[in-house]
């Protein structure tokens, strides 16, 4: 039963410096559910006996039955520290790294973190993640350090053992945070430095230069989880116990006559009780003596536990419990379990909830504490400087800091994800309890019922569907019957509730609100004068360049993990649930009363969705069932992609095996409803090119002597290439790029992307009448197409990495930053089209240049456009390429204006784009080519017996293992591999029956990597020959590959059907 009403929740919500927005994250199955449930079970919400049993926050049946958290719920917690109430909304998010985008969209809403720990496995991958999710959010994280029963249950340690290990934990994980700080604080000087570069600086500092590091002067105080400071707690979250060193302190200070403060301060480190002297000395490890915190804590606990599981001494029991002034039920006493017992006395002695919560509410900032740095940080992107905004946008970060929920203060509401549930769950759909008014009412009409029934026994039997003049009995049923139709229908829809933050203002049901997309662009929409919102236009009605719609809020709630409470009104800095904006948004959103407010920057998702598989449904009429079923999915999930592809195939793109069966899942059963058919999972390639190998397949080094020059054609490099009416001739090469500097494009993707569209902008203008440009020069003096400050420090800065990665390699690379024409494919790959003519000239991060005037600039898009469809599917089995550069060595054009060639062969521009593209391709197949796989990080946690079990798996999927290290205090093992995407399906699966379930893998997409074999090679030295023969027909893995990708595209293979084609014998003849 709930000890708190929602009345109360709502009162407590318009007080913002005691709300408390946390969310809890962790490595999967290191009990965050568990922690959740325990939290939960003190506001009655569920029994303190069913915590960890129950898991109330999975709400799905297939988190139950799996036994991992799939998505972050929400829950409204009520609790009282010192006569002050707070309100406590709680997130549990998934450990699973295929559910990693779940935890990114919880932490944007949070301004704390609890972070649990397993102390048995220490700091795993995901436990690295989360960390650094929460830093880079500007979140304040606690430490839960979690499963300490394991230490004394399954390993067997002792209290001092014990002791050593979780301060080694410990120590791991502050490491992990020191790194984030140290990077942090780096990159900040870096941008400090560049923005004091920019002021004028005073004379007599011109001779002065400052060489003390930024590292030196931060605050790195509260970085650190340190048990003194209160900000660590001890917990077995399965028996629901709990502490800090804190709460030690408060019970023994009487004991030992020793002032709180300072036990808080000794009770943790190297500190031990003198007896003699009955001072607390410094040197316990020096002097073999055992630390306070053992002395006083562990050896309690390890007495409790051996008495109460290891002997299962019951006569002990009480004892125990008077010595704790703690009563336990004459039922818990001759319970058989011992472990119900131990829980029971633990749950009074050391309630887990009563700590974790104490140490929220203590130690985690509340809403009205946010930070200027995570303020400008949500307000901008990337590319973007806070400073490159309007005033009326850059007042708004003075609404954020305050967090004031008054009238005059404009409304900013975040929402990170769209989650669905059924419509008939919600409140306002379900049946109300009767009030006593109602009730007597309902009686009173049934009493008259009942005599009315006894008056007309005796005469004739009132019929129950009173007849309407001129309706029939069978028209009232079949239109009851409809309704009744509908009304399902209508319940059986699904509902879309916003998960959302309100940062600033106050938001009631009934306001028309602007709905800003991830797109909008503050600083063009205050521009245009008289700007106005359509207010009937929805999110499909939208064009390209228009990112605004009106709504209005239909539903606000309070979550409440499975269930929902309805209320009229919310202020800035609760975390609630918004109804009726399915229309409106896709996956995140801003809602505000101004649309000077900018998006928030982008959400950044640790997992890449990299596994795709096709969907068809079973029925062929069933295709709009499925297209609407994956709309609504699309929406729902932060991480999917639904793609459509050219040939037609609806494509859903997932993280990993897990996520892809939930969605498939959700699918038939929620969203679309009808049976699908789904293929194998198609497994993106890349296509690249090497430098000429040195050492064959044999290992022997290739020499001039020993190649085959029979079977061996020697191609020019350099291709040359003419358009159809032979106007223009075009010589291109191809190039493997080095590794660095694919690296670098990788890396700087969303900047190429920026330029590229900035380049495609400043055409557009050049293409123009003379006029409109004039008039435009005019009116914006120029300012409207010019790229901000932080945007050409950002393109600087990539053109002077650039120059150092070419200065340390040949001199072909000498001149590379000068020579960039374009990036591709999509203006954002890693590929790059040098221009190396003599006579034309390019602008690519030279944007500012002036350039001549040239006949062929005319074309320059067109040429652009054929080596960016070059780039996107290549001759191997039409995959995009990567690490290649198109070296252009000769562009001629000898255009012809009385040459009407253009009726053959289409316009020129056509021409040169299809001639590029056929241009790379050749240049492409003329070098060593070679396909490139995805590749998972896998880490596996596995027992010592079945580690020869795994190695073997690995080797059958042609994974390595990069590394594997023996974990302190236990016979399993934590390995590294890498293993290709395309050998993972079913990894797990088999991983888990090979090992009796004593491996599970964590995949998470690292890096593309180059398969070593040509997908052509045969046989050509010396050496080959002698070991393979001049047939080979064994498995080459790069053309398997290739062949597959190509069947499943339709496009040619060589693979022959009929290898041995001898006319059959007819066997019967006819007569």
């Amino acid at each position: 039963m709930r000890l708190v009403d929602s009345k109360k929740l709502f009162e407590l919500q318009n007080k913002p410096t005691n709300i408390r927005n946390i969310c809890i994250v962790a490595h999967v199955d290191h009990g965050k559910t568990t922690l959740a449930d325990a939290l939960i079970s003190s506001n009655g919400i569920i029994s303190q006996r069913m915590s960890g049993k129950l898991r109330y926050m999975d709400s799905r049946p297939d988190e139950q039955e799996r036994g991992i958290t799939m998505k972050s719920s929400s829950i409204a917690l009520y609790h009282a520290v010192d006569q002050a109430e707070y309100l406590v909304n709680l997130i549990d998010s998934p450990g699973h790294i295929d559910f990693s985008s779940e935890v990114s969209t919880a932490v944007r809403l949070c301004d704390g973190a609890i972070v649990v720990v397993d102390v048995v496995e220490g700091v795993c991958p995901q436990t690295r993640l989360v960390l650094k999710q929460a830093y880079s959010e500007n979140i304040r994280p606690v430490l839960v350090l979690n499963k300490i029963d394991r230490l004394i249950v399954e390993m067997k340690m002792t209290a001092l053992d014990a002791y050593v290990h979780i301060n080694q934990v410990l120590e791991q994980i502050n490491a992990v945070m020191g790194e984030l700080f140290a990077s942090g604080v780096l990159e900040n000087e870096e941008n400090t430095i560049d923005k004091q570069q920019l002021k004028p600086q005073k004379k007599e500092d011109q001779n002065f230069y400052d060489w003390t590091s930024a590292l030196e002067d931060a605050d790195d105080s509260n970085l650190y989880f340190s048990p003194e400071q209160g900000n660590v707690v001890f917990a077995s979250a399965i028996n629901g116990w709990g502490f800090t060193t804190h709460t030690f302190a408060k019970l023994f200070s009487a004991k030992l006559g020793v002032k709180e403060e300072l036990l808080k301060k000794v009770l943790w480190g190297d500190y031990y009780l003198n007896p003699k002297t009955k001072r607390f000395m410094k040197g316990a490890q020096e002097k073999a003596k055992k630390p306070l915190f053992v002395q006083v804590i562990f050896d309690n606990l390890w007495n409790i536990y051996e008495t109460i599981i290891l002997r299962n001494d019951k006569e002990k029991v009480p004892v125990i419990c008077e010595k704790l002034g703690i009563k336990l039920t004459t039922r818990d006493l001759r319970h058989t379990d011992s472990r119900v017992q131990l829980q029971s006395l633990m749950m009074q002695w050391l309630p887990l909830s009563q700590t974790v919560l104490d140490m929220v509410c203590e130690k985690l900032p509340s809403p009205k504490d946010i930070l200027p740095e995570k303020v400008e940080k949500l307000m901008c992107s990337r590319i973007r400087d806070f400073e490159s905004y309007l005033d009326e946008t850059k007042k708004l970060k003075d609404d954020f800091l305050a967090c004031d929920s008054s009238n005059n203060r404009p409304l900013i509401i975040f929402i990170s994800k769209m989650f669905s549930i059924e419509r008939s769950s919600l409140p306002e759909n379900k049946p109300k309890a009767l009030t006593a008014e109602e009730m007597a009412l309902r009686r009173e009409k049934a009493r008259q019922m009942r005599e009315e029934l006894k008056n007309s026994a005796n005469t004739e039997a009132i019929p129950i569907c009173k007849e309407m003049p001129g309706d029939s009995p069978e028209k009232c049923t079949e239109d009851e019957k409809g309704k009744e139709d509908q009304e399902k229908e209508e319940q059986s829809e699904t509902a879309f509730i916003a998960f959302a933050r309100i940062f600033s203002g106050k938001v009631r049901k009934g306001d028309k609100v602007y709905v800003l997309g991830p797109k909008h662009d503050p600083s063009q929409a205050l521009s245009i004068p008289d700007f106005k919102v359509d207010p009937n236009k929805k999110l499909k009605d939208l064009q390209s360049n228009e990112h605004i719609t009106c709504a209005e809020i239909k539903s606000l709630y309070i979550l409440m993990g499975r269930e929902l409470d309805e209320i009229d009104e919310a202020v800035s800095g609760n975390i609630i649930g918004i109804g009726g904006l399915e229309d409106h948004v896709l996956k995140t959103a801003i809602l505000s009363s101004t649309i000077a407010c900018p998006p928030f920057s982008e959400i950044q998702y640790a997992a890449v969705p990299i596994l795709r598989v096709a969907i068809e449904p079973t029925h062929p009429s069933d295709m709009s069932q499925l297209v609407k079923g994956l709309k609504l999915l699309n929406q729902s999930d932060s991480c999917v992609q639904v793609l459509l592809q050219e040939t037609g195939e609806h494509v859903l793109v997932t993280a990993g095996e897990v996520h892809l069966q939930r969605c498939l899942e959700d699918l038939k059963n929620v969203y679309a409803k009808i049976p699908i058919s789904v293929s194998e999972p198609i497994v993106p390639f890349k296509e690249t090119i090497v430098e000429p190998p040195k050492i064959d397949m044999a290992n022997e080094e290739i020499d001039a002597q020993n190649l085959d020059k029979g079977n061996e054609n020697e191609q020019d490099p350099v291709i040359t290439i003419y358009t159809n009416n032979k106007q223009s001739r075009i010589k291109i090469r191809a190039r493997p790029l080095p590794n660095k500097i694919t690296d670098l494009l990788e890396k700087s993707s969303d900047l190429l992307k920026a330029i590229s569209q900035h380049i495609k902008t400043l055409q557009g203008i050049s293409n123009e009448r003379l006029e409109n440009k004039l008039d435009n020069l005019q009116i914006n003096g120029e300012t409207k197409y010019q790229l901000s400050d932080r945007m050409l420090k950002l393109i600087e800065t990539f053109i002077t990495e650039l120059q150092n990665i070419c200065s340390n390699l040949g001199p072909e690379w000498k001149d590379v930053v000068n020579q960039i024409w374009s990036v591709g494919p999509r203006n954002c790959g890693q590929n790059l089209l040098l221009n190396q003519t003599d006579d034309y000239q390019t602008k690519f991060l030279h944007h500012q240049k002036v350039i001549l005037e040239d006949a062929r600039f005319e074309y320059e898009s067109s040429f652009v456009n054929g080596f960016q469809l070059a780039t996107l599917a290549g001759p191997l089995c039409e995959e995009p390429m990567m690490g290649v550069a198109f070296c252009v060595e000769e562009w001629t054009l000898e255009k012809n204006e009385t040459d009407d060639s253009t009726h053959s062969f289409g316009p020129l521009s056509g021409q040169i784009m299809s001639a590029v593209k056929e241009g790379c391709r050749r240049a492409f197949q003329v070098q060593p080519q070679r396909l490139m796989a995805a590749m998972y990080s896998c880490d596996i946690v596995v027992d010592q017996k079945v580690l020869g079990k795994l190695y073997a798996a690995l080797g059958r999927r042609s994974g390595r293992v990069v590394a594997s290290d023996l974990q302190s205090g236990s016979a399993s093992f934590r390995v590294r591999a890498l293993l290709p995407v395309a050998e993972s399906f079913r990894f797990a699966l088999e991983l888990r029956t090979h090992t009796s379930g004593l491996a599970a893998p964590q995949m998470m997409f690292s890096h593309w990597e180059v398969i070593d074999i040509d997908p052509f090679w045969r046989p050509r030295t010396e050496e080959e020959y002698l070991h393979w023969g001049e047939k080979w027909d064994g498995v080459n893995r790069a053309k398997a590959y290739m062949d597959a990708v190509r069947t499943r595209k339709g496009l040619a293979t060589d693979r022959q059907l009929v290898t041995h084609a001898e006319k059959q014998r007819t066997l019967s003849k006819k007569k």
